[in-house]
């Protein structure tokens, strides 16, 4: 049973009833977490909600969620009086706030975090090391999340990525569990996608410098009859953001999101976006070792269920 708190801005606890519904979705990243939940709800309490700007959700004692409460929904009817709250992650807060144009000489992580993360109240729970950028530049509309994302990813090959209390991690060798999927937990449903549109056939690349360019090609894909061009003009920038652009670096992101499975399991089967899966069910394109990429825990009418969504390696 999931149960939920909301928080003040002044750090005031309010706790809710149990959840009579709700939809978990977590990704650790972007598109962000997301809860939404229903609950009983008594009367006289309405005041204390506007006050309210977190919410906290927990299952059999163990956090699943903690994010900015977006919005609180009551309703009454022949049956009562009822609740509804939503929210998203704490990546909400690097998404919803905009960073002004800067230059930095040479940027590091410290510097990222110092101007970009903790003035939202963001606890960095892992911060590895990562290079130090010469001549990192952010444009003006870039949100704080864009900043981090490309200075770490692009320029660090590290993913940032949230956990369920909130807390932000930025570095390599990330934790995963390994998980086995048998005839003994037959699924609801599986579904099998694979998604060509998005795939590129070619990426060319110009050095805006130089004036050279180079072609790369993906030359599976265009066995098999995909045609997708994209043209990608360097910044001359730096070696290191050189590398966010290169062909190479453009046909393996679009490749990497080909091949989507998604299995819905009944009852609470709680694991993490990063975690890999080892399905041994016997059906063609389905055995193997697969990704997590984002879990679904839903309570509705039908009952409870977790619908995995699973991405090759």
């Amino acid at each position: 049973m999931m149960t939920g708190y909301l928080l003040t801005a002044g750090g005031e606890r309010l706790e809710l009833p149990p959840f009579t519904g709700w939809t978990l979705t977590r990704t650790g990243t972007v598109p962000c977490d997301s809860f939404v939940g229903t609950c009983l709800w008594g009367e006289g309490m309405e005041p204390r909600l506007e006050e309210c700007c977190r919410l906290i959700v927990e299952e059999k004692g163990e956090r699943r969620f903690t994010g900015v409460l977006d919005e609180c929904g009551l309703r009454w009817d022949e049956k009562g009086s009822g609740l509804t709250v939503s929210g998203r992650g704490l990546a909400a807060l690097l998404l919803d706030n905009e960073s002004t144009a800067m230059d930095y000489q040479a940027a590091t992580l410290a510097d990222i975090l110092r101007e970009h993360v903790t003035p939202y109240g963001i606890q960095v729970a892992g911060e590895g090391e990562l290079p130090t950028v010469p001549n990192f530049s952010t444009a003006t509309g870039w949100s704080q999340w864009q900043v981090l994302y490309s200075f770490a990813k692009y320029h660090g090959g590290v993913a940032p990525w949230f956990d369920v209390y909130g807390a932000l991690w930025v570095e390599r060798g990330r934790k995963e569990r390994r998980l086995t999927l048998t005839d003994n937990r037959r699924p609801l449903a599986l579904t099998w996608r694979d998604k060509r549109y998005g795939v590129y056939s070619e990426v060319l690349v110009q050095d805006r410098g130089s004036m050279k360019s180079q072609q790369v090609l993906n030359e599976k894909f265009r066995s098999q009859g995909g045609a997708c061009r994209r043209v990608v003009t360097l910044p001359g920038k730096s070696a290191h953001e050189a590398m966010r652009y290169s062909g190479e670096y453009q046909l393996k992101e679009s490749w990497a999101g080909r091949f989507r499975l998604e299995v819905t399991l009944p009852g609470s089967y709680f694991c993490e976006p990063g975690d890999r899966v080892e399905i041994r069910w016997k059906r063609p394109r389905l055995e193997g070792t697969w990704r997590v990429l984002e879990t679904e825990s839903v309570l509705d009418a039908r009952g409870q269920r977790v619908t995995l969504t699973l991405g090759e390696g």
